[in-house]
């Protein structure tokens, strides 16, 4: 997911990253009209069909109806790994590693997985996700179930946080099949997925995805999916992370 209002230059770092464990024809890039260009630029191994353009930015949510419902018209079984295109990662062969546990689990389980950054302290500037396996989850190995999710606490609030260890910070970047992100969405944001119907014969109508952009609401996907569904799970990741805008 690249809005582009980063470093272009970090979005062709995040496509060689996973380019060194997926096949290329795999990975879709889904921006802004504005980037689709310098996209375009940056990344020219990437198929065509494979640059998803948004018209306006209308948040998280319907960003990942409108890869979803594409991945679905083209594999009814397709797993998603979703992830921004400005975070920083450190131990790369961790991070994939790290990914493809949790894949392998989502592939055997219809969960709405996120990996969970193990916390370096008590942060504010980061959102927290609890675990339901109580004290010290923190040091077990995945997967967990959550418990609740906090955006962005007070100091005092992450302190507390931090000495439970029941709490990661939300790393971004989630996994589940196309078809349960799917479902949970039509669930809980009716409101966007109504807008998407017919997806099965119009995905790649451009004048299609106008349409349901034109009227789509701005909701993210924590807010409008992850902090209602009793499908959300964690794993536990131990990789050097960062939002790129906090270096």
């Amino acid at each position: 997911m690249a809005d582009g209002s980063g470093t272009p230059d970090q979005l062709k770092m995040t496509y060689e990253r996973f380019s060194r464990f997926l096949p290329q024809s795999h990975i879709l890039v889904i921006t802004l009209d504005h980037f689709a260009q310098t996209a375009r630029e940056l990344l020219p191994s990437l198929p065509e069909e494979n640059l998803l353009v948004e018209p306006v930015a209308r948040k998280t949510a319907p960003c990942m109806a409108y890869a979803a419902y594409t991945l679905l018209s083209r594999d009814p079984e397709a797993v998603i790994v979703a992830t921004p295109w400005d975070l920083f990662i450190r131990d790369e062969s961790l991070f994939a590693q790290t990914i493809n546990d949790a894949f392998q689990y989502v592939e055997e389980n219809d969960v709405l997985m996120t990996l969970g950054i193990v916390p370096k302290g008590a942060d504010v500037n980061f959102g927290y996700i609890q675990v339901k396996e109580g004290r010290n989850a923190h040091l077990m190995a995945g997967p967990l179930q959550v418990k609740t999710f906090t955006e962005k606490p007070s100091a005092e609030l992450a302190e507390v946080f931090i000495r439970t260890g029941e709490f990661f910070w939300n790393s971004g970047i989630f996994v589940w099949k196309a078809s349960t992100i799917c479902a949970e969405m039509e669930k809980y944001i009716p409101e966007v997925t109504e807008l998407f119907r017919g997806w099965e014969t119009q995905i790649g109508d451009r004048a299609f995805i106008e349409r349901a952009y034109g009227e789509c609401p701005k909701v993210s996907l924590d807010y409008g999916v992850m902090e209602h569904t009793d499908r959300a799970w964690l794993y536990p990741a131990r990789f050097g992370w960062a939002d790129i805008e906090r270096l």
